[in-house]
């Protein structure tokens, strides 16, 4: 990776965004006092739409950079803008060829980012996927390795996504959520459960393990 987020070039398509957004929703966004106030933090929203990416964005005191699927960087003109805004490529299905973001991601930890992870990996309209923990392990194993999880540990704060259809101007609710710690032998797995669940819970919704767990009983 050699294009930077440009802070300047991202606020500037914040306060675009906000412009555009609020004439076609009404945004309301709880909770922002659970963001923490200086350190690194890992952003976990929900994925409704495309638009989710953007009002995130709005809903966040400072700027964040963004892990994206690595197809929408295949075109150079795309790929400068996209890391312009903060967005960083991870190809979900050859880990291997993205251990370039990864360290990156790793740094702008250390220098104190926030880091957006859409945890379902993709769209799930009204309705939760299920999260993908390879991503979370990492950063966990990361933490292991810097020995925050001792004093320090990430927080991994959850975001829920609410949209309501209206006939002239919808409404998104955001809803950030408390944030979730995790200590030293906290499993991955179990870990992204208990996001999700927060997740669903903040989006009004049912979480994806939880109708599992409903059709493995019925």
């Amino acid at each position: 990776m050699t294009v930077r987020r440009i802070n300047f070039l991202y606020s500037f398509f914040c306060s675009l965004g906000f412009l555009i957004f609020r004439t076609v929703y009404r945004v309301n966004i709880e909770g922002r006092e659970n963001l923490p106030k200086e350190g690194p933090a890992m952003i976990l929203p929900k994925h409704q739409f495309w638009t989710d990416i953007p009002i995130v964005g709005l809903a966040l005191w400072r700027p964040a950079s963004y892990i994206a699927k690595q197809e929408l960087f295949i075109y150079p003109g795309i790929r400068h803008f996209i890391t312009s805004l903060g967005g960083v490529p991870i190809d979900r299905l050859n880990p291997v060829k993205s251990l370039d973001s990864f360290r990156y991601v790793e740094r702008l930890l250390k220098k104190g980012d926030f880091i957006i992870l859409y945890p379902e990996g993709t769209y799930y309209p009204r309705a939760m996927g299920r999260g993908k923990h390879r991503f979370i392990q990492r950063i966990l194993n990361f933490q292991r390795k810097m020995k925050w999880d001792e004093e320090n540990p990430i927080p991994f704060v959850p975001i829920g996504m609410q949209y309501v259809e209206k006939k002239f101007r919808g409404e998104v609710h955001v809803k950030i959520g408390r944030a979730i710690f995790a200590g030293g032998e906290t499993e991955p797995i179990e870990f992204t459960k208990r996001i999700m669940h927060e997740i669903a819970k903040l989006s009004g919704l049912s979480s994806g393990e939880e109708k599992l767990e409903a059709q493995e009983l019925a």
